[in-house]
């Protein structure tokens, strides 16, 4: 996550928390991104950072372009069997709109814990 421009130590703490728990709710990995997107298409440029990711296929990659508020989610294939692309928007207007109202670590938070809870095992 190089995020140390937008969120603090603590913050970066509070986050891993929440992936971990996220990642034993729903037994899928979660990668976060928060950073400048590179180009001109973000959905583009998150498809590249989930494709480099070490397990694509189970993970679920949350990129958030603070300045540009800008968030893409990319679910790998395994995943998309558990969170469909619809459930996915579903979770990220949410965490759009709290990012919009300055609130970086308390969107991505809402946005995790929401695709995890769509993509929990049953």
């Amino acid at each position: 996550m190089p995020a140390g421009e937008y969120l603090s130590p603590a913050d970066l703490a509070a986050l891993d928390v929440t992936i971990r728990k996220a990642e034993q709710l729903c037994r899928a990995e979660f990668s976060v991104f928060v950073g400048r997107v590179q180009g001109d298409d973000a959905r583009r440029f998150a498809l590249g950072l989930h494709r480099m990711l070490v397990l694509p296929d189970r993970t679920i990659l949350v990129m958030v372009d603070p300045t540009a508020q800008r968030a893409e989610v990319v679910t790998g294939e395994r995943v998309r069997s558990r969170l469909s692309d619809a459930q996915a928007q579903h979770a990220l207007e949410p965490m759009v709109e709290i990012l919009r109202g300055g609130d970086l670590v308390g969107g991505l938070t809402h946005g995790i814990q929401q695709l995890a809870e769509h993509a929990r095992t049953q």
